[in-house]
């Protein structure tokens, strides 16, 4: 008999510099650009029963660069964009504070993931957690799951500081990009 209480594993996507390219403070909705990449990785792990959840850091709020308004159209957009090929997104959560802010929602620290747990019914230990900055991968080990980084977007310029001996904690996996980090978790992640 099968159970249908079971909770589902996850996998926190960053977004700019993972999915899609990065542009410093992405205001435009015509700047969203997909990595071709992006969508293969996407059904890749829905394929193997992921939730998929965006998790982003969106400091430009509070720096008055653009509105939480802006944000939403954004994400709309780039929610169409994944739908016409046949990716389904599962929720987008974001972060508007500045990184000096002390709030409880910026990457690593894990109030947007409790709520998404929350909402999706997510088996964290069953989860992972892939980004192109040390917050991104952070946030998969402190929920208690998985943390891959990737050398897109700002990937190369952070791993000098993973390779670091003065880094402590360092990735469950480093891969070129989110496709290959997909690969790695439906062949190693129970």
């Amino acid at each position: 008999m099968e159970r249908h209480d079971r909770k589902s594993p996850a996998v926190f996507i960053d977004r700019d510099g993972t999915i899609i390219y990065e542009r410093n403070y992405l205001r435009k909705i015509k700047d969203i650009k997909l990595f071709a990449f992006a969508v293969e990785s996407m059904k890749l792990l829905k394929e193997h029963g992921y939730k998929l959840v965006i998790i982003t850091n969106q400091s430009g709020i509070g720096r008055g660069y653009f509105s939480e308004a802006r944000l939403k159209k954004i994400h709309l957009r780039l929610l169409e964009m994944l739908g016409r090929k046949g990716v389904k997104i599962d929720a987008v959560y974001y972060c508007p504070h500045l990184p000096d802010d002390g709030c409880e929602c910026r990457k690593p620290k894990l109030a947007l993931v409790r709520l998404a747990q929350r909402k999706l019914r997510l088996d964290l230990k069953r989860s992972c957690s892939i980004g192109d900055h040390m917050g991104d991968y952070l946030l998969g080990k402190n929920m208690g799951g998985k943390g891959l980084f990737v050398l897109t977007g700002h990937g190369r310029e952070v791993l000098k500081m993973i390779d670091s001996p003065k880094t402590k904690v360092k990735p469950d996996f480093v891969a070129k990009n989110i496709l290959v980090a997909a690969k790695w978790i439906v062949n190693n992640n129970p």
